[in-house]
């Protein structure tokens, strides 16, 4: 079933509030990535991935890696809209042998999850092995991932994208959280990454670039790089942190805080647009 702009928008919506309210249940976590990066991942799991939530391992899935893992709200809170387990379980973020911890972990079985993150820099060299293994074998499915601006700082992302360019792996897509904000303030101040497209390209891949909180922009991109052969493709994604709160966009101070009471109720209304 192809879903409208609007049913999308109001998937992001339920998503957003789920985890800001795993968050508030959890008193810890990181808010900012999570909320900014919700719109992709609506638009990954409503529109663009094939996946079947009651056979995870089917073969025929396309894969997801995400590589920023401290954005694991988000993941949680999309895989449970998606139906690979009760968005109940969300309420366990975080706690004592829940399946649900800080960084997604394989080890706790988490429904959906393809691989552990938490150590930035890693989650491309991953993506590029799944997309070598696919090409070898000959399979239909594709591999994405998705990195944040400030771990590109990491030198093993751009090892890996080299391994991509190289061997032309265009079952490879690519999206950069770029909301130039990283723990410790802005991206360009800590340890600038600009110019990011001449990069890429210079890695021989093909780049693309979306307003990563608008979803018709970023339903349009997606269905532009499907249509791309010969190289990997980067989208880069231009989102605001902490995106459907305004009181709260792009301040860098949310990357890793959770909401009190009051404030999770006052970001729920600002989400429903109350």
């Amino acid at each position: 079933m192809i879903l409208s702009v609007k049913e999308l928008r109001e998937i992001a919506k339920t998503i957003r509030i789920n985890v800001v309210n795993a968050l508030l249940n959890a008193g810890s976590g990181h808010l900012g990535g999570s909320l900014g990066l919700t719109d992709i991942f609506t638009a990954l799991y409503f529109h663009e991935l094939k996946y079947d939530p009651k056979n995870p391992k089917w073969e025929q899935r396309d894969r997801f890696v995400l590589s920023i893992g401290h954005v694991a709200p988000v993941l949680y809170a999309t895989l449970a809209q998606a139906g690979y387990f009760s968005t109940s379980e969300l309420s366990s973020l975080r706690k004592l042998g829940s399946m649900l911890q800080g960084h997604p972990a394989i080890s706790h079985n988490v429904p959906g999850l393809e691989t552990t993150a938490g150590s930035l820099g890693q989650g491309l060299s991953i993506a590029v092995g799944m997309a070598l293994a696919a090409k070898h074998q000959k399979a239909g499915h594709r591999i994405f991932s998705i990195l944040g601006d400030g771990e590109l700082q990491e030198g093993s992302v751009w090892e890996a994208a080299m391994a991509a360019g190289h061997y032309k792996l265009d079952n490879l897509r690519v999206i950069v959280d770029r909301n130039r904000v990283q723990i410790d303030g802005s991206t360009e101040d800590v340890m600038g990454v600009e110019p990011l497209v001449d990069k890429w390209k210079a890695f021989n891949w093909n780049v693309l670039e979306c307003n990563g909180n608008d979803m018709s922009d970023i339903l349009k991109i997606l269905n532009e790089a499907r249509e791309l052969e010969g190289k990997p493709v980067v989208i880069i994604a231009h989102t605001k942190m902490g995106a459907g709160v305004p009181e709260i966009e792009g301040d860098y101070k949310w990357h890793g805080k959770a909401p009190n009471k009051e404030q999770a109720n006052s970001f729920i209304k600002q989400i429903k647009g109350v």
